[in-house]
């Protein structure tokens, strides 16, 4: 098939999302446009690594890693980055499964040789079987999908979601690799915003560069009964201020929020109205939603402050390492 070659990665870490992490890679071999190898990456778990190596010992295409770097996220995708051998460098949740067409949308995109990255949308798979009434969908993120706000159609963006998400190889030339210290590591705070701090560095790096969403490449990602509780909710956001607080920190505040000052200003109050009308209707939940975005906001401001103040006490520390990618056969 013609065009870009496409690596796929996907990091895993515990063997409790044994069956996800397979659906995973299922969804990967029955892409229509196949991709040229699936990387596994274990993050320093022996036992999983050992587990999915015999489990695709006699499958050429995927191929199963250790995370080389830190443990967490970051270092993980690091990994699968600098085995890959695609031109196209795609990232795929352990606990997702992509759409037939994913890799297809993704590699249209890259005909344009100024895309150096492209995302797409993700979709919530509830545990319960349907949203939570109080939980608004302007919070999806908290649960690592896509959110509404987020512009509709195949558009151009300051950055993509990583956990659906391919970069052009030269991207990572350019601008190096995922920060450690900001992604996710289990359940350490934290938990996010590495692929916004690489886009945002990426853009600086190379001023012409075109990043673009298109929702037309699916994927479907499972929400554990875990994380339909409130609790899970406000420990999260309060995880993104203090993401966001890195971020600022590495990228500056202007570009560091840019995003986020439109959805504060613009998608959340909507929500809110949209919340208090659907209560005044007495339609289930209207007045949860309006106050879980209330109570969002208000987390995410707390976690910003208290990363801000930590960053500039030197308390929280990152690294923007260099990734060697390995040649072309």
């Amino acid at each position: 098939m013609s065009g870009p070659d496409v690596s796929v990665v996907i990091c895993a870490y515990t063997e409790d999302r044994w069956e996800d992490i397979l659906a995973a890679v299922s969804s990967v071999r029955a892409q229509s446009r196949p991709a040229l190898e699936t990387l596994l990456v274990v993050d320093h778990n022996q036992a999983l690594l050992d587990r999915l190596d015999r489990e695709y010992k006699e499958t050429d295409e995927v191929r199963v890693l250790a995370n080389a770097g830190p443990r967490g996220l970051s270092a993980g995708r690091n990994t699968g980055i600098a085995a890959a051998r695609g031109e196209i460098v795609a990232f795929l949740d352990d606990d997702a499964v992509a759409e037939r067409d994913w890799l297809r949308y993704f590699a249209e995109a890259y005909e344009d040789p100024r895309v150096l990255a492209v995302g797409g949308r993700t979709v919530p798979v509830w545990a319960s079987g349907r949203r939570p009434d109080w939980f608004p969908a302007e919070f999806d993120w908290v649960v690592g999908c896509s959110y509404r706000g987020l512009p509709r159609g195949r558009v151009r963006v300051r950055n993509v979601l990583g956990g659906n998400a391919s970069f052009r190889r030269s991207a990572f030339d350019a601008a190096g690799g995922f920060a450690t210290g900001i992604g996710r590591d289990g359940d350490k705070r934290p938990l996010g915003c590495e692929e916004t701090e690489l886009c945002i560095r990426l853009s600086r790096a190379r001023p012409d560069a075109v990043l673009l969403i298109d929702d037309r490449a699916v994927i479907h990602h499972r929400v554990p009964a875990a994380r339909e509780h409130f609790r899970y909710f406000r420990t999260r956001t309060y995880a993104e201020g203090l993401s966001k607080a890195l971020v600022a920190r590495s990228v500056g505040a202007d570009k560091g929020l840019e995003s986020e000052r439109r959805y504060a200003t613009r998608v959340l109050p909507a929500g809110v109205a949209r919340g208090l009308r659907d209560a005044l209707l007495a339609r289930p939940g209207g007045a949860g939603r309006a106050g879980a975005i209330v109570a969002g906001v208000l987390t995410a401001a707390g976690g910003y402050v208290v990363g801000s103040v930590r960053a500039r006490r030197g308390g929280t520390t990152f690294q923007v390492p260099r990734v060697e990618v390995a040649a072309r056969e």
